[in-house]
């Protein structure tokens, strides 16, 4: 059974740095890109970033030009770098995985998700 491990979450003041991981533990297939999703208490979940197998990648522009979304292939695994991070960006964080055709920040393409991450921005 493929699992999806998030980790890195914490607290930090505004203006700080954190970086997130997603490992998953076996191989989903097909599957062609990942996501890092969202959710603030009250709010719908919210697509941050995605990142195809080749490289291409997206981003919410909330988090254009803070974020950076990577993979490592042979590690299966994800990460999200998050720089210059604002109170507005509090909320759980989550990984997803799966096959992909287009429309990649939006969660009801994925079918393979993490647990959670808990990333608290202070102002």
């Amino acid at each position: 059974q493929v699992q999806l491990v998030e980790s890195g979450g914490g607290s930090v003041q505004a203006g700080g740095s954190l970086r997130l991981s997603c490992a998953a533990s076996g191989n989903i297939y097909p599957s062609n890109c990942w996501g890092w999703f969202r959710q603030a208490p009250g709010k719908e979940r919210e697509g941050v970033a995605s990142i195809y197998t080749g490289g291409t990648t997206s981003y919410v522009d909330s988090v254009k030009g803070r974020f950076t979304i990577s993979q490592d292939n042979a590690r299966n695994t994800v990460y999200l770098e998050m720089k210059s991070l604002k109170p507005e960006d509090t909320a759980i964080y989550y990984c997803a995985r799966d096959y992909v055709p287009y429309d990649s920040l939006n969660a009801a393409r994925y079918n393979y998700w993490g647990q959670g991450t808990q990333v608290t921005v202070s102002s």
